[in-house]
């Protein structure tokens, strides 16, 4: 019988209005695009499980990730810095095609950082899809994953590049961080699995 250890994080998308945010969550959790660009309100919130084989080389992990997509005005920061409250890994995504959106990426790093403190980061560019001639828009993200030592993913919601490749690889940074405290949960939840095994095992 294979060992499970299940655990929830909560991580956020964050960026500009328009950049794919949603669609990026809806490919990924239901496998789903639509060219409509859907307006978020507020935060709206998904839930994936990732399963990672013989973590640790101990047990298999189930990693529940709670995914809050969040609204893209700049205008509600407070908002912005209640939603990220308890996130412990994020999303900032760009739009390849809109320098403006590459340029804010600063602005919600730092709305993060001061509710959160360090926590991982990927970068995103997406909507690679549409990506032509953008070389100068590519090279500025390059440049900010290389200075602030963010992971960096071009994506694109509608073709599904990248996309589930992005969170899997957040959902292990995020556990690989917190790994003293995970082995520690590991050890614990293997502790009671074996007691709890002793206490049933029939008598011969």
């Amino acid at each position: 019988m294979q060992n499970f250890f299940q655990i929830s994080k909560k991580i956020v998308l964050l960026g500009d209005p328009s950049v794919g945010k949603t669609s990026m969550i809806r490919k990924f959790v239901n496998n789903e695009f639509s060219d409509k660009y859907i307006s978020t309100l507020g935060t709206k919130i998904s839930k994936k499980t990732l399963i990672y084989k013989n973590f640790m080389n101990k047990m298999d992990v189930e990693l529940n990730l709670i995914i809050w997509d969040v609204m893209g005005q700049n205008e509600y920061k407070i908002f912005h810095e209640s939603a990220c409250d308890g996130s412990q890994g994020a999303l900032i995504v760009c739009d390849i095609t809109c320098n403006d959106t590459i340029m804010n990426w600063s602005f919600w790093e730092s709305c993060l950082f001061k509710v959160t403190g360090q926590i991982p980061i990927i970068l995103i560019g997406n909507k690679n899809d549409l990506f032509n001639k953008h070389e100068y828009e590519l090279q500025i993200l390059k440049e900010l994953s290389t200075e602030f030592k963010h992971p960096l993913y071009l994506t694109s919601a509608k073709t599904g590049e990248n996309v589930e490749q992005v969170f899997n690889t957040l959902g292990q940074i995020i556990l690989k961080s917190r790994c003293s405290i995970l082995k520690f949960h590991v050890m614990w939840f293997c502790l009671m699995k074996h007691i709890t095994q002793k206490v049933f095992l029939p008598n011969h």
